[in-house]
């Protein structure tokens, strides 16, 4: 089936696999044909978008999430040709400040002498809405964090340190783009949403209410709404 607007690549977020998009893209299953990447495989975002993109269409929309956004970006300074729309959820353009930095090291040494945890009861709320701690939502994120594992965290991690400093390319974005998040998201506000609508001439930014982190869990009704609207644009 040939689709008019191409098929999208999508990327999934830190500890997150392809049950993050299912229920958006089976919302759009009518509109477009969807990839997933495999973000769990290589400990820098470069390789990580090498890899994407030799699994993905010759050309592509691109919706990511998260660390997924920082790939996204990685792709279009790769093969931005290949490119033909964007959609960018709870992420950021900005390297890795040193709090965060300190933080996430720490983490890294924990899982290094101990057994990894995963998601837990106590992190969950810095990743979803509090609405969703405690249910079907909350259940979903802690089993994709124990698919994913330990190695693949410390992967992911040591990509996310290393990360480029994509806001100079910001205004080299000429296609159309989303750039949605959660208004209650902790780990990557709204702010860095907007700093990222300004610099992307065009696009358009969309706030989710009584949501955190991860909208395509969370709110997947009003995530696949979002994508058709893009999609259509």
């Amino acid at each position: 089936m040939t689709f008019p607007s191409g098929p999208l690549l999508f990327l999934p977020g830190l500890l997150n696999d392809a049950v993050l998009w299912r229920r958006p893209i089976a919302a759009l299953a009518d509109r477009t044909a969807a990839v997933v990447a495999d973000l769990t495989l290589d400990d820098s975002i470069a390789a990580m978008a090498r890899r994407a993109l030799a699994a993905a269409p010759p050309r592509f929309g691109l919706v990511a999430l998260s660390m997924g956004g920082y790939v996204a970006f990685e792709i279009l300074r790769q093969a931005p040709e290949r490119v033909t729309r964007l959609a960018l959820f709870d992420t950021g353009a900005a390297p890795e400040d040193a709090a965060h930095a300190a933080l996430r090291r720490q983490g890294m040494e924990q899982i290094k002498v101990g057994r990894f945890a995963g998601v837990t009861t106590r992190l969950l709320p810095k990743l979803v809405h509090a609405s969703h701690v405690a249910g079907p939502v909350g259940e979903a994120v802690k089993a994709m964090a124990e698919r994913v594992g330990g190695e693949a965290f410390l992967r992911q991690q040591r990509a996310i340190l290393d990360r480029p400093d994509s806001r100079p390319i910001l205004a080299t974005i000429r296609v159309p783009t989303l750039v949605a998040v959660g208004a209650d998201d902790v780990l990557t506000p709204p702010v860095l949403s907007q700093e990222i609508h300004a610099g992307i001439a065009g696009s358009r930014l969309h706030v989710l209410a009584d949501c955190g982190h991860l909208p395509p869990l969370e709110r997947p009704e009003g995530t696949a709404a979002l994508l058709r609207e893009w999609l259509e644009a």
